[in-house]
């Protein structure tokens, strides 16, 4: 049996759609003492230009973007150290 006011309860919102966000990076080249605001989709992009330009290419920038993406930012530290790059949430 429920609750008599069960039948009249509504949830507002639960048949609206989520809206997603897109957090914006700042990525920073310690190299060339540069940086850019870039979507999470394209940190990998940006990051393996730096790389190009230097004649080099590693498969860390696509691990750096997993984990930045899934929130592990001791490992995308780790990772950034190794590329040389910093990566923030910008503001």
């Amino acid at each position: 049996m429920t609750h008599p006011a069960a039948s009249r309860l509504r949830i507002t919102g639960m048949y609206q759609p989520a809206t997603r966000t897109s957090a914006i990076y700042r990525v920073t080249d310690r190299r060339h003492q540069r940086s850019v605001h870039v979507p999470a989709h394209e940190i990998a992009t940006t990051v393996s230009a730096w790389l190009a330009e230097l004649g080099a290419n590693s498969p860390l920038v696509d691990d750096l973007a997993r984990a930045i993406h899934a929130g592990d930012w001791p490992a995308a530290l780790d990772i950034g150290d190794y590329l040389s790059v910093d990566v923030t949430v910008a503001a």
